[in-house]
């Protein structure tokens, strides 16, 4: 299991214990405060840092230093965890309140100011983004409607991830691609982690591959190629993040998720 598993879920999956979406935990440790912040100054507080750890990067003991660092606040603060299409629908089904709400990251790195690809968690979520002008317009959402959004996403090819408001509480869900803040930083530029690979890997069945290379042009981490020798889909499962994506696009039905634990060569 992932160290956030064994910090917040009792060697379960932590994302699944309701205890960290809880109204309790929430009025706990400054979160609404921390919130009120994050959404208010996402733009101004993530420019700033892009900026710093670019300028340092190419200073390798200045950078070392700080990426950990950042890393490390980030942990403690605000990070996002990848979750398959499954492990979301769970939980969805234990939510008290679900909002639709514009993308914070494709308003940064796009200008899209109605992309709503983010969904707010827990408790109160009306309450506590109405009181700002750029979630004025928030949707509430059932738990149906809300996996139908998901599902959509899903086969659209976006990478789900649960990001939390001062670790444990889990607070947002979000819909990622090349446009959001946390891929750019981690995959594309590699300045940093801030979204953590998923409690899975993928698998392909050699058997049902026909090499169609539908799943490699799925694939948002190059984790897929295309054997030679075979013509097979080949997973490499040090690079795969588990988000799942790569399975709606096989026609086949040939990949799997599988425990990342049961590999614990792999990477987090």
């Amino acid at each position: 299991m992932c160290e956030f598993c064994h910090k917040h879920g009792e060697g379960k999956r932590w994302y699944l214990e309701m205890k960290n979406y809880s109204r309790e935990l929430l009025a706990q440790g400054g979160r609404v405060g921390f919130i009120d912040d994050t959404r208010a100054h996402f733009e101004a507080k993530y420019s700033r840092l892009l900026t710093g750890l670019d300028a340092v990067r190419n200073i390798p003991v200045a950078y070392g230093f700080i990426r950990r660092m950042a890393e490390r606040f980030q942990k403690n603060e605000h990070w996002g965890q990848i979750v398959p299409i499954e492990d979301i629908e769970l939980i969805i089904d234990f939510q008290d309140s679900i909002v639709r709400l514009p993308c914070r990251c494709r308003t940064l790195t796009t200008g899209a100011r109605e992309a709503r690809y983010c969904f707010g968690l827990g408790v109160d979520q009306m309450n506590i983004l109405g009181k700002y002008p750029d979630y004025s317009n928030v949707e509430l959402v059932d738990k149906e409607e809300a996996k139908r959004l998901m599902r959509t996403f899903d086969r659209e090819g976006l990478i789900h991830s649960i990001w939390t408001f001062k670790t444990p509480y889990i607070g947002g869900l979000c819909n990622c691609d090349h446009d959001c803040v946390a891929y750019r930083v981690q995959v594309k530029q590699n300045l940093m982690r801030t979204m953590f690979r998923a409690e899975y890997v993928a698998q392909v069945d050699r058997d049902l591959c026909t090499g169609c290379r539908a799943c490699r042009m799925q694939c948002h981490f190059g984790a897929i190629r295309i054997s030679y020798a075979s013509g097979k889909a080949v997973i490499d499962t040090r690079q795969c993040y588990g988000c799942g994506v790569c399975r709606v696009a096989c026609p086949a039905d040939a990949i799997t998720l599988e425990r990342r634990a049961d590999s614990p060569d792999l990477p987090w």
